[in-house]
């Protein structure tokens, strides 16, 4: 009978990725970015560890949406207050905040616990194509 393998936290080694969002669809770009950041790319991937690597995304105003959703998809917030809804939609959201709109897609493809929020610090995101990071040496992830 064999057992199941479970990785400890000497076994994780960690690896940078540098992802250019320059025409990527936002949904399928969020999903690998997803994927790399909870470690379910590696062999040694346990549910209840972080095993997974750090990701750099740049470019993210120049990230591509299909179908009607620059006009159609609303990001909502309420601050618990009578009126305290906020609404703002896709088209204003990447004018004014580019980096946001990936980050709130990556989240939402991520547990909802304490793993998924130590696992969310570990992506980056930036609006241009610059990044403070090369002390990293971040390795070129195509998606």
């Amino acid at each position: 009978m064999t057992k199941t393998y479970s990785a400890k936290k000497e076994d994780i080694k960690q690896q940078w990725y540098l992802v250019d969002a320059k025409d990527k669809i936002l949904g399928r770009l969020a999903a690998k970015v997803a994927v790399v950041l909870r470690g379910k790319h590696k062999a040694i991937f346990t549910p209840h560890i972080d095993t997974g690597d750090g990701v750099i995304v740049i470019n993210a105003a120049k990230i591509k949406v299909t179908g009607r959703k620059l006009k159609d998809k609303v990001y909502r917030r309420y601050s618990g207050y009578p009126g305290g809804l906020r609404e703002v939609y896709l088209e204003d959201m990447l004018r004014k905040k580019p980096q946001e709109v990936i980050m709130l897609a990556v989240r939402r493809m991520l547990p909802g616990g304490p793993l998924g929020r130590d696992t969310l610090k570990k992506l980056k995101v930036y609006a241009d194509d610059k990044h403070r990071h090369k002390a990293q040496n971040p390795v070129v992830l195509e998606v």
